[in-house]
């Protein structure tokens, strides 16, 4: 299998919160390549699916005529819901549901976006459900983001992690209520999309600086399937971890500020 095969609904549960608030926001650049690249003006449909808290149909609802936002989450869904109301982004409509259960009853899209979620679902089958949604000209961009940690060479986040694992296992732990654990993708996002129906696709890359604070960066970690809030199962358990991962990055950064530039790849791809 390249691709997780059912939905663990407990994959993000308790998430949401520090979802909307501390996972990094895409930048005004991302949005910026999208409009030029996809040649959005403010007509069309969006379909987001893996929607979220609604990171990128919100930004982008003066792009389009009408917004679609899916998500299985209910909790992230309102979330979504909150933060569109206090921006006026009123012409977007959030589903609760898997993207795996699309129907042709959607109608047809200029884009579907998918950011940060694209490895938690059927990629096979996905992709040829995007591609019969998708007008004539229309196209697919997967948005791919570099902040997650276990894989870093900063020392500050090394050191973050070290203390994650000492609390929740050297493993990385994903969904179940804490007892899964996370597989690797065998087949790349670029591969699934090379094998269908799309007959175009390219990567592009834009890079931005995100600065955070020790507090916000605990509230991403909250926000991750990896360290969920609920797996520390105390709220006096919490209170100690956060109390040791703060003594911990101060001894690596004593002014409790971390800087760092990230990249995001955009995977577009076209239907003709």
């Amino acid at each position: 299998m390249t691709t997780i095969s059912t939905y663990d609904p407990t994959l993000f549960e308790g998430a949401a919160w520090y979802y909307a608030r501390y996972r990094p926001q895409y930048p005004p650049v991302l949005f910026d390549l999208l409009t030029d690249k996809f040649k959005l003006n403010g007509q069309g449909r969006l379909l987001d699916l893996g929607c979220g808290a609604g990171l990128i149909a919100i930004p982008l609802h003066n792009k389009f005529r009408e917004i679609f936002g899916l998500d299985p989450d209910a909790d992230m869904l309102q979330e979504a819901k909150i933060q569109a109301l206090e921006l006026g982004a009123n012409n977007i409509s959030w589903i609760q549901d898997r993207a795996e259960n699309l129907s042709q009853d959607f109608g047809k899209f200029q884009l579907v976006t998918i950011g940060r979620a694209f490895h938690w679902m059927q990629r096979e089958l996905l992709i040829e459900h995007i591609y019969n949604l998708l007008a004539n000209d229309g196209g697919l961009a997967i948005i791919k983001t570099y902040e997650d940690p276990w894989n870093s060479d900063h020392p500050w986040k090394k050191t973050a992690i070290a203390v994650v694992q000492s609390w929740l296992g050297e493993k990385r732990r994903t969904g179940e209520s804490g007892q899964g654990f996370w597989k690797p993708l065998a087949v790349s996002h670029e591969e699934i999309i090379a094998k269908s129906s799309f007959n175009r696709q390219e990567n592009f890359e834009v890079k931005y600086e995100k600065s955070w604070t020790i507090d916000s960066y605990i509230g991403y970690l909250y926000s991750t399937a990896f360290c969920l809030p609920s797996f520390f199962g105390s709220a006096e358990n919490r209170q100690k971890f956060e109390a040791e991962l703060k003594q911990s990055l101060l001894a690596v950064e004593p002014t409790g500020t971390f800087t760092e530039e990230l990249p995001i790849t955009v995977i577009a791809a076209w239907k003709n």
